[in-house]
C-alpha cells in the first residue's frame, strides 16, 4: 500500500514531505524540471515504502495511505501513478 497526493496539495506544493521521504519517491522537486507547470505533488507508488514520514509534515493533509484515501478523492491513486508512467 502507497501513500498518495490528494486535491488539497494543488496550488499548495509544500515540499515539507519532499524532505521527509526517505526514498525519494515524492516529485517533482523544486529544482526539478516541471514543478512549476505540475498543480500538485506526487508520490510515485512503486518507489513508497509505506513509511508515512509524509503525512505529519504536510501543511494541507493532503496525503492519505491508499486505504484510507476518501472517496471523494479516489482518482487521485491514478493520477499520483500516472505521473510515473504506471
Amino acid at each position: 500500500m502507497a501513500y498518495v497526493i490528494a486535491e488539497p496539495c494543488i496550488g499548495t506544493k509544500d515540499t515539507a514531505c519532499v524532505d521527509a521521504c526517505p526514498v525519494d519517491c515524492i516529485h517533482p522537486k523544486k529544482d526539478e524540471g516541471g514543478y512549476d507547470a505540475a498543480e500538485q505533488l506526487y508520490i510515485d507508488p512503486q518507489e513508497c515504502i509505506d513509511c508515512g514520514a509524509c503525512v505529519p509534515v504536510c501543511p494541507v493533509s493532503a496525503i492519505f495511505a491508499l486505504d484510507d484515501l476518501p472517496e471523494k478523492w479516489g482518482g487521485y491513486a491514478q493520477k499520483n501513478a500516472a505521473h510515473f508512467g504506471r
